[in-house]
């Protein structure tokens, strides 16, 4: 039998310690399950909206875009796009005319971003689900359309149900500026309103999609394009498809972005946000710890004559500081064992009933969570990391003295 564990274990579980430090360390522990408790339920709850956002951004953009390294636009016939164009995994190819232009509806203007697409990009958008009123529709007939975000539309006042058209404006680059008529060196494009998406306030606000046809005309452009997007088929992995054709395209000029790369400070920053969290709530459970330091002072206290009676008995100084060593970290360990088991719990419960509601008016009604078990398993090693650790500080000042 381990004699330092069976002790330790009958000064935390014996049925006649009732005293005020028994009831200070189990306090202790209490402390260290809520702070584990909260350590898993934040990060869950960060872990649903960050999976929340990514799916959102997901949407709007593509597994893969085809960008120039300088310059504003690519050749959307260049020869190069055959063998990507062929391969059995890429499920939609789309080229996209994309701008800064002014857009006017009932006399009221403002500036917004085009993106000019073809037919492709209309059936495989995953945008069709996200759209709020109307149809994801660039064409009625020979009629062009245009498609906007939900905000953009409030800003404009813009209402599909009725037939005012919407004026593109954007300057003519061969025309030369006239200031008596400022008007006569822009090319305008008429449209029709067709539909409203919602996604992401940022793209809902700034966002507009038009026929590809439509948007070279405004641009002056014949072949040209500013980019072209990717969509792969499920299943496909978007890194071997990038490194497969990168080193094809870059000697080119070209850029091969995946989402990552296609956002790269918004990702960046999230996985700050969430680095920064987590090391918030390590110095709350720091804090929680320095409990553990006065429950075991004062436990090594009162247990001066057991110590001396273990040393007659020929107990050496280091079992002794393994007892309470032992003491201090079974503290902690039932602490994050219940603070674990009841933080998968209330994710579990908030995942399946949405028990604690989101305010005001959002696209999702509850608070997101998602469990990732990499972070269960740095959170459980971070809590029994600064138990020991804090045991191990006060068996090392309390019983030298």
């Amino acid at each position: 039998m381990n004699l330092p564990l069976f002790i330790a274990r009958r000064y935390l579980f014996a049925k006649k310690s009732h005293n005020v430090i028994n009831l200070i360390s189990w306090i202790t522990a209490l402390g260290m399950m809520a702070g584990t408790l909260a350590f898993i339920v934040i990060l869950s709850v960060y872990n649903g909206f960050d999976h929340l956002v990514q799916s959102l951004y997901n949407t709007f953009d593509a597994d893969l875009v085809i960008k120039p390294a300088t310059g504003k636009y690519i050749d959307g016939c260049d020869p190069l796009w055959d063998d990507i164009k062929g391969d059995p995994l890429v499920a939609a190819w789309c080229e996209i005319v994309e701008e800064t232009v002014v857009i006017e509806y009932r006399n009221r203007s403002v500036t917004a971003m085009m993106k000019g697409v073809d037919s492709i990009f209309t059936t495989h958008t995953p945008l069709i689900d996200r759209t709020t009123d109307g149809a994801f529709s660039t064409h009625l007939g020979e009629i062009p359309q245009i498609v906007m975000g939900q905000g953009l539309a409030r800003n404009l006042g813009v209402n599909i149900h009725f037939i005012d058209p919407i004026y593109l404006y954007f300057p003519s680059l061969s025309a030369t500026f006239n200031p008596l008529n400022p008007q006569a060196s822009l090319h305008t494009q008429k449209l029709f309103p067709s539909g409203i998406f919602a996604v992401e306030q940022n793209y809902d606000s700034q966002y507009f999609f038009i026929p590809l046809a439509t948007a070279r005309q405004l641009m002056e452009y014949t072949t040209e394009v500013s980019y072209i997007e990717i969509r792969l088929q499920p299943g496909a992995s978007t890194d071997n498809i990038q490194a497969k054709y990168r080193r094809l395209l870059e000697p080119h000029g070209y850029l091969l972005q995946n989402r990552y790369q296609q956002n790269e400070s918004l990702y960046k920053m999230m996985r700050t946000e969430k680095i920064v969290i987590y090391f918030l709530l390590l110095f709350v459970l720091l804090i929680i710890s320095c409990n553990i330091l006065g429950s075991m002072a004062l436990l090594i206290i009162e247990k001066r004559e057991d110590m001396v009676s273990l040393q007659s008995l020929g107990a050496s100084p280091v079992a002794i500081k393994r007892i309470f060593l032992l003491e201090g970290w079974m503290i902690t360990v039932l602490g994050s064992f219940f603070g674990l088991i009841f933080g998968l719990l209330l994710c579990f419960l908030q995942q399946r009933f949405g028990l604690i509601s989101l305010p005001g008016n959002f696209m999702i009604t509850a608070y997101p969570v998602l469990v990732m078990w990499n972070d269960i398993a740095l959170v459980l090693a971070s809590v029994l990391l600064i138990g020991y650790l804090a045991a191990r500080a006060s068996v090392r000042f309390f019983i030298l003295q």
